[in-house]
């Protein structure tokens, strides 16, 4: 009888003894797994958010935004010696070519559209165009707008008369009988308004010529560089001239605000001055002159 009471503890204390070593084993088991979860979701996460990261400064990158799409989206008007049209009709001109060359050295292609220059600022922030590089006056209104170059060029803005009245106007003050033909939303519409001439506003300014040249404006406001090609003996408006000067101003190139692509221009520009090819360029449209040392 004690003998078998003791072999029926011995069982019972063993059966005790496999049932304390599986429920360790359980919660081991447990415990392993939450483990190998919750690092699954620490990498999980971590991963997720090195890719939002990623995304975010791929989103916030225009540099990262034209090589995506291969293209540099150039906003021009037609302006001669800057951006205008050759006889197979292909965009030329010193902005024009270097904006051809620039493209190229970010491995894109590049795209010459024609914008309404009053909207500018609207079509850039809108990526209709990535940028605006069409001898564009630094205002201070493109400066607050844009994300902008360093200067590349200067300029001034002159009035534009028949030659055969240009002895009467030599003056601001004889300028206040005049009507005037200047571009909408150009540093030529700054000056009239700043000297409350009486203009109206045109879509460009090779429109303001035409406007002084069929005698619809008595004079245009425009930029000493574009007068320099398109007015006098030797060009299309040999019956026109430039008297004064109203200021003087600098050309930037413009991209949307806190772009990487003006400091992007900034190092081509300086690169491309001090190997000569940016020279090269201005002399074949013969805006050297003009051209600011990077």
């Amino acid at each position: 009888m004690k003998k078998m009471f003791a072999t029926t503890a011995a069982l019972m204390m063993a059966l005790s003894l496999v049932g304390c070593g599986n429920t360790a084993s359980s919660e081991e088991t447990t415990a392993t797994t939450e483990e190998a979860v919750t690092e699954e979701a620490v990498a999980e996460e971590t991963t997720t958010e090195e890719a939002s990261t990623e995304e975010a400064a791929s989103a916030e990158s225009d540099l990262a935004y034209v090589q995506e799409k291969g293209t540099l989206v150039v906003g021009i008007t037609d302006f001669a010696p800057m951006d205008y049209k050759d006889e197979n009709g292909e965009w030329v001109g010193f902005d024009a070519d270097m904006a051809k060359a620039f493209a190229e050295s970010l491995g894109v292609t590049v795209e010459f559209v024609e914008i309404d220059w009053d909207n500018k600022i609207m079509e850039l922030d809108g990526k209709t165009i990535d940028c605006v590089w069409n001898g564009m006056t630094l205002t201070d209104e493109v400066k607050s707008a844009m994300e902008c170059s360093n200067a590349y060029c200067n300029n001034a803005q002159v009035v534009i008369v028949p030659a055969d009245v240009a002895d009467n106007y030599q003056d601001t003050e004889s300028l206040a009988e005049l009507t005037f033909a200047v571009e909408a939303g150009s540093a030529g519409e700054e000056q009239a308004t700043a000297l409350s001439l009486n203009f109206t506003p045109v879509k460009a300014q090779s429109d303001a010529l035409m406007e002084v040249a069929a005698g619809t404006s008595d004079a245009a406001i425009i930029d000493s560089l574009m007068a320099a090609a398109m007015v006098g003996e030797g060009t299309g408006y040999a019956d026109l001239t430039y008297t004064i000067g109203l200021n003087s101003e600098e050309y930037g190139v413009g991209f949307r605000k806190g772009s990487d692509l003006a400091a992007k221009l900034n190092e081509f520009f300086a690169a491309s001055y001090a190997d000569g090819t940016m020279m090269e360029c201005a002399e074949t449209y013969g805006v050297q002159a003009a051209v600011v040392e990077q």
